[in-house]
């Protein structure tokens, strides 16, 4: 469905995940045809990969941390800029068993989606274990993603008729 409503738009999209570890890139390119608009993903698990591939700025990391709309919201500013793409979907969050503390629990993860539109960033807690959290955050960010595409005015084709 993302990929239709990209295809309709004339959009390009990218990945940028940490703790869905690139699955929101592989449930796109399970899709055939998936390559007309999908220009690729970074699996940004650390740090410094957010940092120094995806632009996210030391301070927001330090002052906000990892997990917060904040650096989602820079890393699909860097995974368009590095990809050269329309649109991007970001993640990062604590997909657990271990990782959570009282203000951030293991379930929490951030979501943000860019397009021509802006950006959109939240934050969620999805309960259960790690692979359902994985899951979830992917299948929200999915629909997010999709939800803003379908708001856009649909792509222009022009197309020439000779007489």
């Amino acid at each position: 469905m993302l990929l239709l409503e990209l295809k309709a738009h004339g959009l390009t999209l990218s990945t940028a995940e940490s703790c869905t570890g690139g699955n929101i890139a592989h449930l796109l390119t399970s899709v055939p045809g998936s390559s007309a608009v999908f220009n690729g993903g970074v699996v940004a698990y650390s740090n410094d990969v957010k940092r120094n591939i995806l632009g996210v700025s030391a301070q927001t990391l330090e002052e906000c941390g990892a997990v917060s709309r904040e650096v989602v919201e820079q890393m699909v500013i860097g995974a368009c800029q590095a990809m050269k793409s329309d649109c991007a979907i970001a993640t990062s969050g604590i997909a657990g068993p271990s990782g959570g503390s009282d203000k951030k629990p293991v379930g929490t993860v951030c979501i943000a989606v860019k397009t021509p539109g802006g950006i959109i960033s939240m934050s969620h807690h999805f309960p259960g274990n790690r692979q359902r959290v994985i899951v979830r955050a992917s299948m929200t960010a999915l629909i997010l993603a999709i939800e803003q595409i379908r708001a856009l005015p649909k792509h222009q084709i022009s197309s020439t008729v000779e007489e």
